[in-house]
């Protein structure tokens, strides 16, 4: 991959989230000032940056407190920030759902509670029901990861289990009216998805939650599947959710859109494919693969230059002892599929994080995989350990800028030129 090549793939990605920058993404959707207190509540991975926002466009008083992943902090003056653990709960997230929970207890009609939510929020919200512990939410939610279920599935899982997620906060802070904003990091942009929706109820229930643990074969113990079979979370239509309003304010469509509009005044055509991709990452990687090929010898279903667009979230069923996240996984699958081809491609999360390790994503060209090999290491068996991150890595093509302060789901560039 050319240099020039991969500063473009970096603007791409830069544009796709400064589209989604909060203090940009927040202004147009300031609410009136109440009568009563305003209080700010949130939670995911740019739920700080959001809360630094809100205050330098908020000119009157504002309390409240807001939970994101650990070292994705940043300063505030009124509203606390706490940090919790993501993906797998710990107790900082525990203590930080108690304290949401307690900010929204006790108001009036006349108080405003402004939730800004971001993906990420269902790990950095663990609250157990009754007679469940963290241990609990913990093993739900690693069972969830290896799973290979989409987001819509481990969520509507993830709503039945739990005293603040699927709009139960916003339950507890009635009779305040409340105002959520979202930054959407899921397909689709269904705002009662992002977080396991805490402030937004959702109509499905526990049939559709046992139906997900059905179809990807989701082990579970049996208290906690029988608690899931018997949940009832609020639902959408009731009374005291009326006068609550939400407002998704950035998603993956408008960051793909932001990268389009870059491209093109580089003179390279995009074609943005869909923002809402699932799938196993490795499978989406050849379907990929495949289509870049077609451009690449036949120059159809599009004529180069181009650079093919992508967002959504990918899934991994874990199976290997490997290192990585959906995108490096996707991105390895996808090498091996554009073998020998002039094609250089970026994966990555728009929050800075692939997975669990300190890189977004990963870059890769039609010499990936053979120099791969000339390293000493096999494609194929990196792959089925699920070990892209040391595929990457070892070739120095991983892409690690560092958390965003945003969350917009996946970003894919194939670029032809």
């Amino acid at each position: 991959m050319t240099d020039a090549d991969r500063h473009f793939l970096i603007a791409l990605f830069d544009a796709a989230v400064e589209s989604a920058d909060p203090a940009r993404a927040l202004a147009p959707h300031m609410p009136a000032r109440p009568k009563g207190r305003t209080v700010v509540i949130g939670a995911g991975k740019g739920a700080a940056q959001l809360a630094a926002a809100f205050e330098a466009l908020w000119v009157e008083p504002v309390e409240g407190v807001v939970v994101t992943r650990h070292g994705y902090a940043c300063p505030t003056s009124r509203i606390r920030v706490l940090e919790a653990a993501h993906p797998v709960p710990d107790e900082n997230g525990l203590a930080a759902s108690q304290a949401l929970l307690d900010t929204v207890s006790g108001l009036s009609a006349d108080d405003l509670v402004v939730a800004l939510i971001t993906g990420g929020g269902s790990a950095l919200l663990p609250a157990p029901p009754e007679g469940f512990t963290l241990a609990d939410e913990q093993a739900l939610n690693e069972a969830l990861l290896a799973s290979g279920a989409p987001i819509s599935a481990m969520n509507a899982i993830r709503k039945q289990f739990s005293r603040i997620k699927g709009g139960r906060l916003a339950a507890a802070a009635h009779p305040a009216r409340v105002v959520t904003l979202i930054v959407s990091d899921v397909p689709g942009d269904d705002p009662a998805q992002v977080a396991s929706g805490p402030t937004v109820a959702d109509a499905s229930g526990a049939r559709e939650a046992l139906a997900a643990i059905e179809a990807y074969g989701i082990a579970l113990p049996e208290r906690v599947r029988a608690h899931i079979a018997t949940a009832t979370p609020p639902i959408p239509d009731e009374p005291r959710f009326a006068d609550n309003s939400t407002t998704v304010i950035a998603s993956a469509a408008q960051a793909l859109e932001a990268a389009a509009r870059l491209a093109e005044a580089e003179g390279v055509t995009p074609a943005i494919l869909s923002d809402a991709i699932e799938g196993e990452a490795r499978e989406v990687g050849k379907v990929m693969a495949a289509l870049a090929r077609e451009v690449a010898t036949r120059d159809r279903p599009f004529a180069r230059p181009v650079v093919l667009l992508s967002g959504g979230e990918t899934t991994v069923t874990l199976k290997g002892q490997g290192r990585g996240g959906r995108n490096s996984e996707f991105l390895l699958s996808f090498a091996r599929g554009i073998e020998g081809l002039e094609v250089a491609a970026l994966a990555a999360d728009t929050d800075g994080i692939d997975g669990s390790e300190d890189n977004a994503g990963a870059f890769a060209d039609g010499t990936t995989t053979a120099r791969l090999r000339a390293a000493g290491h096999d494609p194929a068996v990196l792959l089925a350990d699920n070990d892209a991150w040391n595929a990457f890595h070892a070739l120095g093509d991983l892409f690690t800028p560092g958390p965003t302060g945003t969350n917009v789901n996946d970003f894919r560039a194939i670029l032809l030129r």
